[in-house]
């Protein structure tokens, strides 16, 4: 089976709303973050009161999604983020077409609704404060990611629309990969659920995907998607109502039913509403912002990114054990970009055998040196990575991470300034860098400057660690009893003479992503350019590499 298409094979975590948006703008703007409480009336005339930041946990939530998807492969490659420029909501006007909007100001809530009635769409796509409150979000503070999300839906939503067509279910479901994975691939939730739309493993077997030590289709595109379509067909079989189904898939069948039978047994989701478990709440609401963020993007001033260059891509199956590296190594391709081409495979390994091949997903121009070259790719390092032909114990494949306990630990939020890394910031909190990674679905050492992390600290020092966000580099350091000498610098660069430059002295860890992110304006793209670098692998521990000052 042949196919073409960009890589957008693993982009952000899953976006699930913790609550509703009870501290809104009357006109649907979210206001500074407080501390909020909504009490609502249920069909029992029964009172239930939600308190919670509202701002904090949307936002942090959501930030958690698109900083995945700006340190993916793809985004990093495919789009120039650093210098990519998307009007800001602060200013005045937008001329995208004949429809003028000042962006700031507040639209009347009889636009959203008028909007949104002429979507014509089969799932019911009401409004009210809380789907405002998430539609500012999209459409004012997350615009730039947003924008690249439309990008990526160019690809995706042909292959759900298809699938969902098959199955004689309403269109516009697609929107819910938007809010379960942010369209990536690789996506995985503390909870356990993984991949495009979020298959927990016991769900993901149910609909007969393929998981295992070495393959997990929850990842798979097309197969993720036929399962999800196949499961909201059950659900809606059991419900006979979209909102209960979108609900029940998001916090399982059993909750929904709790919620209904504690409201009298009404099926109406807007009534068991503040039955549902909190982060339920918000889902709906965020679905229907997400189907309004997709169609009216235009009058918001946001314009879909595509990418710099396209990457179109060819599958060969494979009917024989086969690494990544292998691939690496031999046609000289990022390992990094065969995994995010590749998203099912979870140890970079393909255990393939004549009687069961696996597919492989290369660059459409790389196939061909991939079928004259197969006898030395596979022979690459045979004996290090297959010994006597045999596929290691999973053990010894990947480090096997276990988490730390989070119970009785206090949460905090960090955002990432110029000059952090994973190290020091596990330093300053005190936690493990692999927790660190865990806790924010972190690949590798890549965080980007405006970066939202949460953190567990021991209780009782929440309020200290908070400050850490107000504190210098130099404050932080000296917290856990670091010097830094004078003539030191957080990001290791040196001024040169030449105003227009700065030089940077390569540590071990870096590559040219990492190295970029220290520098505001800077990309990898500009940074190898610059420095004449034709092997972005080929950097070495003291290199100096020139800078150009933005």
């Amino acid at each position: 089976m042949k196919f073409i298409q960009p890589i957008i094979l693993s982009i952000i975590s899953t976006l699930l709303f913790n609550t509703v948006a009870a501290n809104n703008h009357p006109n649907g703007l979210i206001m500074p973050m407080q501390r909020v409480e909504l009490t609502g009336i249920d069909s029992l005339g029964n009172l239930d009161t939600i308190k919670a930041y509202s701002d904090e946990i949307q936002d942090f939530l959501f930030a958690a999604q698109m900083d995945s998807l700006m340190n993916n492969w793809y985004v990093r490659n495919a789009y120039n983020i650093d210098s990519m420029v998307i009007p800001d909501p602060d200013s005045t006007f937008l001329l995208f077409n004949e429809d003028v909007e000042m962006l700031h100001a507040p639209l009347s809530d009889s636009v959203y609704i008028a909007r949104l009635s002429a979507l014509n769409a089969y799932i019911d796509l009401s409004y009210n404060k809380t789907v405002g409150s998430v539609i500012s979000l999209y459409t004012e503070r997350k615009r730039n990611q947003v924008a690249i999300m439309l990008g990526l839906a160019n690809y995706y939503f042909p292959i759900f629309e298809e699938i969902l067509d098959k199955y004689n279910l309403p269109i516009e479901l697609k929107y819910m990969a938007i809010i379960e994975s942010a369209l990536n691939a690789r996506a995985f939730s503390r909870a356990g659920a993984c991949g495009l739309w979020q298959f927990m493993y016991g769900t993901g077997k149910m609909y007969g995907l393929e998981i295992n030590s070495f393959v997990d289709e929850r990842r798979d595109p097309v197969k993720a998607t036929d399962a999800a379509a196949r499961y909201l067909s059950d659900l809606y079989a059991i419900y006979q109502d979209w909102h209960l189904v979108i609900a029940a898939y998001n916090c399982g069948p059993g909750n929904v039913n709790k919620a209904i039978r504690r409201s009298g047994g009404t099926r109406d989701y807007w009534t068991i509403y503040y039955r549902l478990p909190k982060e339920t709440r918000g889902y709906v609401p965020a679905f229907i912002a997400a189907a309004y963020t997709m169609n009216y993007y235009k009058l918001h001033g946001i314009v879909p990114q595509q990418a710099s260059f396209n990457i179109i891509t060819d599958t060969i199956m494979i009917n024989n054990y086969l690494h990544f590296e292998q691939v690496s190594a031999q046609l000289g391709l990022d390992i990094e970009m065969i995994r995010d081409m590749n998203p099912m495979y979870r140890r970079d390994i393909i255990p393939a055998t004549q009687e069961k091949p696996y597919p492989l997903c290369l660059p459409q121009e790389s196939v061909l040196t991939f079928i004259q070259n197969e006898q030395p790719i596979f022979s690459y390092k045979r004996e290090e990575f297959f010994p006597n032909n045999k596929i290691k114990d999973p053990a010894q494949t990947a480090y096997q991470y276990v988490p730390g306990d989070i119970k009785g630990k206090e949460k905090v939020f960090y955002t990432v300034k110029s000059g952090d890394n994973i190290g020091f910031i596990s330093q300053w909190f005190k936690v493990r860098t692999a927790d660190l990674r865990y806790w924010n679905n972190i690949h590798g050492n890549l965080i980007r400057v405006g970066q939202k992390l949460v953190i567990y600290v021991p209780s009782g020092k929440g309020e200290y660690f908070k400050d850490f966000n107000a504190m210098s580099f130099e404050e932080k350091q000296k917290s856990i009893g670091a010097v830094i000498p004078a003539t030191q610098t957080a990001s290791n660069t040196q001024l040169v003479k030449d105003d227009a430059y700065l030089y940077y002295t390569v540590k071990k860890g870096d590559n040219l992503w990492t190295i970029a992110q220290q520098f505001p304006g800077v990309s990898a793209e500009n940074i190898q350019k610059l420095n004449n670098i034709s092997n972005t692998k080929g950097l070495s521990i003291g290199q100096q590499l020139k800078i150009k000052r933005k």
